[in-house]
């Protein structure tokens, strides 16, 4: 158990490596949940699990000063206590929310202990000090990665017989509604998203996918290729438009 703990925690420390390597998406559900399934023995529940939670995470971004739910901590940790407990995704999804808001406020934590490096960065990169600027960005990776390692690995290792037993001793009509609860959270990443990016131009898009995977019953797949189709046509038949109106000036 405290090998497995000290994995999982290795992994929410991989999901932080995009603070030192810059984006490389290895923070998404959909990457670290398949890899807690690997470490406890069950990846095709971690797949699962990644891309339900996916759904409810992709429409969360970090704008400006705001802080988001850690979905790096919420993944690992709600993937690892869905495995173990043996109760599915809909566990994952009802424990990574809560997870990853508590997580959240150890974060804003740290920023705040790491808001006096910014200061000493400006100081050397102004004496042109670029190895003491660089020295600076490993303290800072190492503030965020470790304390959060250890976060994941101390509470899986005592959270997981707890969580365990509490999960047995729900009555399962409380667990069936849960089930039903989850259902919807995906429905709401989705909303997330769309009221970032809707817009009346690629609006009748949307909701000529929805008819077609609703009413005509064509695969996810077949919609995505049509989808590539309209863009190339919508592209060249934009490009013939500017080529004519070059002509006729």
């Amino acid at each position: 158990m405290v090998l497995k703990a000290i994995l999982i925690g290795f992994i929410t420390a991989l999901g932080y490596s995009d603070y030192f390597f810059g984006a490389t998406m290895v923070n998404r559900p959909l990457v670290l949940a398949p890899l807690v399934g690997l470490i406890l023995g069950d990846v095709h529940t971690g797949i699962i699990v990644g891309a339900s939670l996916e759904l409810i995470f992709m429409g969360i971004v970090s704008i400006g000063s705001a802080t988001p739910p850690d979905i790096v901590t919420g993944s690992v940790l709600g993937t690892a206590f869905a495995i173990i407990s043996g109760k599915g995704a809909e566990v994952a999804l009802t424990l990574a929310v809560p997870i990853s808001i508590i997580a959240q406020l150890v974060k804003m934590s740290i920023y705040v202990v790491r808001s006096g490096i910014n200061h000493k960065a400006d100081k050397y990169a102004e004496d042109g000090n670029i190895k003491a600027v660089e020295r600076l960005h490993y303290l800072s990776f190492a503030l965020m990665t470790i304390p959060m390692w250890l976060l994941t690995s101390i509470s899986f290792m005592l959270g997981s017989k707890v969580m365990t037993s509490v999960l047995n001793s729900i009555p399962s009509v409380i667990t069936d509604g849960l089930k039903v609860a989850t259902g919807f959270l995906p429905a709401l990443g989705f909303a997330l998203l769309i009221n970032m990016m809707i817009s009346k131009k690629y609006a009748p898009f949307f909701f000529l996918g929805f008819v077609l995977a609703t009413y005509l019953k064509i695969p996810i797949m077949g919609i995505a290729i049509l989808g590539v189709i309209i863009a190339i046509l919508m592209m060249s038949f934009n490009g013939d438009n500017k080529k004519g109106v070059k002509t006729n000036d």
